[in-house]
């Protein structure tokens, strides 16, 4: 099988490919991979002249990164999260395996549709709850055992989730 993703075909990005793509500078990319928080997977910086060559999966890291920073997390506090979430999952590349969501005060980890957890508290779980299907099952509930009630509230409540959808 041929593998097609683009960083393959291309033999990688370079450092100005990666800033317009990413939508940070050169000297914030060269910082990054000179502390060691997204550091190329494809080739390394060896000296002056050398070029770095970036992996797409490096460049979706590089993304998350900026995202986070928008939303108003501070570079600290995203280098110590990454710190957690490679050692927690043992991995180079932590963002590649889970969700990250941020309220720009702490990170919480998406591991999967039923664990969230508090990057920074060591894992303490985060509990997350859909209204929609709560309603909705609430709604399926009073019916089934209240078949003759069918009050003007829960009419609203399930007309405004059929229009929702």
């Amino acid at each position: 099988m041929v593998d097609t993703r683009p960083d393959q075909a291309a033999g990688g990005y370079r450092a100005p490919q990666v800033c317009n793509l990413v939508g940070i500078t050169y000297r914030q990319l060269d910082y990054w991979a000179r502390t060691g928080l997204i550091t190329p997977s494809l080739q390394q910086a060896t000296g002056s002249g050398s070029q770095r060559l970036y992996a797409f999966g490096d460049i979706v890291q590089l993304k998350v990164v900026k995202r986070l920073l928008d939303a108003g997390m501070s570079l600290k506090k995203i280098r110590k999260a990454m710190d957690i979430l490679r050692a927690e999952l043992a991995s180079e590349r932590p963002l590649s395996n889970v969700t990250l969501l941020s309220d720009g005060k702490t990170i919480y980890a998406a591991h999967s549709p039923s664990e969230v957890v508090d990057v920074f508290r060591g894992g303490q779980g985060v509990f997350g709850i859909a209204v929609g299907p709560v309603q909705e099952e609430l709604l399926g509930e009073i019916h089934r055992l209240f078949p003759e009630r069918s009050t003007s509230d829960e009419r609203e409540v399930a007309a405004s989730n059929v229009a929702t959808r």
